[in-house]
């Protein structure tokens, strides 16, 4: 697969304020960003320009950096709108993945939410330090600030209503629920969608993210088992490393087993539990 091309958000800030109000959508390159990029394209709402945080091209589902890179910038061009592909840049000026970060030995924190063995999740810095800031620091270099923030646009909708959190995220920046506002669901942004003759597009999130049920870990190994593979040994790795810290091992699903046996071993009914509440991911 062709690596996607990213704009670098570490250019230099330029001090100036921003010339009119700076409204973006933290697209997420799923089924509710592309149905704002669809309204967009409409002119139903006025966001000129979507930001994509790719978290490395080693650690976002392939099938949404396809998507993104085939399907949505393409679309976004087209209509006159900026997709900016953004990622993180380090203060030495290196980037940096999610799975990089995963698999540093000195890092003794993990940045996703794995499960612990009573199946609650951990902390989570994943969003906030590869998706958050990151958009922030771009809002930042293009004038937003506290005294004049910028709009983000989410995409949340009404079956989702539980997620939107209006607080500012970061202090130049005011949090905005366009589908919410328009009163959609997700069954009308995939409408929205094909009305723009797009295919759908797959959920996004990073192909090891423990909030995945365990029906689509399932699919995951059926469609894609590479992968599967990958994220079977990221959870032996972490464990190897808490191992020697003297701490509990912790896994990819709630169930407090390993990733392998859990997909056998549990139900099928198994429904995703709102922990993802953000709203920067899997939209």
């Amino acid at each position: 697969m062709n690596e996607l091309t990213l704009a670098d958000e570490s250019d230099p800030i330029s001090g100036n304020k921003p010339e009119r109000e700076l409204k973006v959508i933290s697209h997420g390159g799923g089924v509710q960003s592309t149905a704002l990029l669809a309204l967009a394209a409409k002119g139903v709402i006025n966001f000129p320009t979507f930001l994509f945080s790719n978290v490395g091209n080693d650690s976002e589902n392939p099938e949404t950096l396809r998507y993104v890179r085939d399907v949505a910038s393409p679309f976004a061009q087209q209509h006159g709108i900026a997709l900016e592909l953004l990622e993180k840049v380090r203060r030495d000026g290196r980037t940096e993945t999610l799975w990089q970060r995963l698999h540093r030995p000195e890092k003794r924190s993990i940045p996703i939410p794995v499960r612990m063995a009573n199946g609650a999740p951990g902390r989570r810095n994943c969003t906030a330090d590869f998706k958050i800031k990151v958009i922030s620091k771009w809002l930042r270099h293009h004038g937003a600030t506290a005294d004049t923030p910028a709009t983000v646009g989410i995409g949340i909708s009404v079956d989702e209503i539980h997620r939107a959190n209006r607080r500012r995220a970061e202090p130049n920046q005011i949090v905005s629920y366009p589908l919410l506002d328009l009163g959609l669901r997700r069954e009308d942004c995939i409408r929205l969608i094909k009305e723009a003759e797009l295919p759908v597009p797959p959920k996004s999130s990073c192909f090891f993210c423990p909030f995945r049920t365990v029906e689509e870990w399932r699919t995951r190994r059926a469609t894609d088992p590479e992968l599967f593979s990958k994220s079977e040994d990221l959870e032996k790795t972490i464990n190897l490393r808490r191992a020697a810290l003297g701490r509990d091992d912790v896994y990819l699903t709630r169930y407090g087993i390993p990733l392998g046996t859990a997909i056998q071993n549990s139900l099928s009914e198994d429904r995703d539990d709102g922990n993802c509440d953000s709203g920067w991911c899997m939209t």
